[in-house]
């Protein structure tokens, strides 16, 4: 099957130009179907090759499969190829699996639109989903790149697909602007690979980074660079704040965006590129820094966010930082098995979220929820495990990714490892401050959404029992050694990182007494902000109590928008305002308009030599001779 891994992304590309060319034409069941039925088909097709690629022997290190020759220059020889091996074929199945759920859901939620408005959703749903397939299964950092590029445009189109609502064309803009400055940084990092290695494959990168050994110059600027674009696709500080307004896009699209897609990109690149950050240690505690940096902030601003959807976006921003703090610490199979779990129950999470406003009206404000789970039982129990999930409660999926976060960052530092628990209690908060405000108590709404309120269809509710269904049983692929049943998923990921390993700083190994000894304690530690969140929300009611102090600062974001505004929108805006009246209009206006003015005062001027007289012509004419004879005779 691993041949036929091109069928994967030209499927979901096929439903894109079917849906595109017959968005006038097509129905909008007709439209769901052809959407969804595309991304399922490429998942059936994910499914195949990865039984394929399990049942390769241990030494099996992926296969190229090169479709045509892309860019020939010189020495440098650039493919159109994929790398099918054991981190491109799970980012398959995670890509192709939950992005057809969110699409199946879409056919429901998105039932408002017109015929023509369902089908262009659905083409930027499948041409974004092509893009993510085409970034994690490119055999070289140009084809990722394509892949990087294609759902920066795609977030872009779908976060502003309403684009006659103004606010909601700037989140656009603003997702597309601050991806532009992260893919600057990938861009030259690309560069500076082709001027080192000559060369832009995966395996002949890794190769002669290897002989380079640790601790290079040229290696640590690449390296840095590549962070760069993984921290503005994967919203880590200082470019994360697109990510929170990337809501104003419908509710899928966030699910999309933020569960198993484009958030999870920088974190891909990354593990892909372990060699180049396990030779780069100093490089690898400034990814491990930034990530713990962001993961403390978001949980901190997500504590008084009251949209339903602003927090769950802090929370990725948030879950994104502890995959990040994974791969600083070298934990690179953690990381991934982090991005796996998280798809699970925050696509979960946002699906619920989206069954809530639905069922709403369209209301995200949870202070005017309440009381919800009488009225929608699915959405509430699947909420219910979502929140589970995240928070780490034992036996959930979250529970064995995020303590296995935990552990391997107790090893390598003891205070980041403090840090990053207190974040984890902070997550616990959040989500539960949520769910008691939105689901229990007494409903604070108008009596008419209250006389509206329904169980969502069963096209949104099945993918929510299937994600539900996945963020319980998901984790137990990756059970750590203390259980004495071995981690299957460090088993199927060990080809991937095993060239590095040898260029790996050694930690000390953690005695199992020490590992059910820090289980025990975030488990302990979780549950008991859960009842904490539980006394203080259950029986929650909306005084209209305004905030102040360390709270305000919290519900405006740190205020960190305003700083950006302030140092970087405004000052640019005044430059550019100078430059328009100074530079455009005084001079180049002046010198273009001046260019014409001449044109048309020396026309008028020769248009005097045309008065019609024969004899004038006549007179003209000798003149003219006579020049011409003192011109031949003075330069002859």
């Amino acid at each position: 099957m691993i041949h036929l891994v091109w069928l994967v992304p030209f499927l979901p590309l096929l439903g894109f130009l079917v849906n595109g060319l017959g968005r006038r034409y097509l129905s909008r069941s007709l439209a769901g179907i052809i959407g969804s039925g595309a991304v399922l088909a490429a998942f059936v097709v994910s499914l195949l090759i990865f039984l394929d690629v399990v049942k390769q022997p241990e030494e099996w290190t992926g296969q190229v499969v090169t479709l045509f020759d892309f860019i020939s220059a010189g020495t440098l020889h650039i493919p159109f190829a994929f790398q099918v091996d054991q981190l491109s074929a799970l980012f398959l199945l995670i890509i192709t699996g939950v992005g057809s759920l969110i699409h199946i859901y879409s056919t429901s939620y998105m039932h408002d639109e017109t015929s023509e408005g369902f089908a262009r959703y659905f083409a930027y749903l499948n041409l974004f989903v092509f893009s993510m397939l085409i970034l994690v299964l490119g055999a070289n950092y140009v084809m990722m790149f394509i892949g990087w590029e294609g759902v920066g445009l795609c977030s872009y189109l779908l976060i502003g697909y309403w684009f006659k609502n103004t606010n909601y064309g700037n989140a656009a803009k603003k997702a597309f602007i601050m991806n532009r400055i992260g893919d600057l940084g990938f861009l030259l990092g690309i560069f500076t690979m082709i001027v080192a290695f000559g060369s832009v494959s995966f395996s002949e990168v890794a190769d002669k980074a290897a002989v380079l050994g640790p601790n290079n110059n040229t290696i640590a600027i690449i390296a840095l660079l590549l962070f760069v674009g993984a921290a503005g696709k994967s919203a880590q500080i200082p470019l994360y704040t697109w990510l929170p307004d990337a809501m104003a896009g419908p509710t899928p699209v966030s699910a999309l965006i933020h569960a198993a897609t484009m958030v999870t990109a920088g974190i891909y690149m990354i593990a892909r590129s372990n060699m180049l950050y396990t030779l780069a240690p100093c490089i690898q505690t400034v990814v491990a820094v930034i990530g713990l940096a962001t993961a403390v902030l978001a949980a901190t601003i997500a504590l008084k966010q009251d949209d339903i959807k602003k927090v769950l976006a802090y929370s990725t921003v948030s879950q994104l930082g502890y995959m990040f703090l994974a791969l600083g610490v070298g934990a690179y199979t953690t990381a991934v098995f982090h991005v796996m779990t998280h798809a699970f129950f925050k696509a979960l999470l946002f699906l619920g979220s989206g069954s809530v406003i639905h069922a709403m009206g369209g209301e995200q404000d949870i202070k005017k929820m309440g009381g919800l789970k009488k009225y929608m039982p699915v959405t509430h129990v699947t909420f219910l495990i979502g929140c589970l999930a995240i928070a780490g409660i034992p036996g959930l999926s979250g529970f064995f990714s995020k303590d296995e976060i935990l552990a391997h960052t107790f090893v390598s530092n003891k205070l980041m490892y403090a840090i990053s628990l207190l974040t984890a209690l902070m997550t616990a908060f959040y989500m539960f401050r949520l769910y008691f405000i939105t689901f229990t108590g007494k409903f604070r709404g108008t009596h008419e959404q209250e006389h509206h309120l329904h169980e969502s269809p069963a096209a949104m509710t099945i993918p929510l029992i299937v994600l539900a269904i996945l963020s319980v049983i998901g984790g137990y692929v990756g059970l750590p050694e203390v259980f004495g049943m071995g981690n299957k998923l460090e088993e199927y990921m060990a080809p991937i990182f095993k060239l590095s390993a040898p260029f790996a700083h050694v930690h000390e190994h953690l005695s199992h007494n020490t590992e059910w000894l820090l289980m025990a304690l975030s488990s302990v530690l979780v549950i008991i902000t859960i009842f904490f969140a539980r006394s203080q929300f259950r029986n929650y009611e909306d005084n209209g109590e305004v905030r102040t102090g360390l709270a305000k600062v919290l519900e405006n974001k740190w205020y960190v928008d305003e700083l950006y505004d302030a140092i970087i929108v405004k000052p640019l805006g005044l430059l550019s305002k100078f430059f328009e009246d100074a530079i455009e209009k005084s001079g180049i206006d002046r010198l273009v308009n001046g260019a014409g003015r001449l044109v048309h005062w020396g026309s008028q001027q020769a248009r005097l030599l045309q008065n019609g007289q024969v004899g004038f012509y006549i007179f003209a004419m000798v003149i003219g001779m006579v020049v011409l004879f003192v011109i031949g005779f003075l330069f002859k």
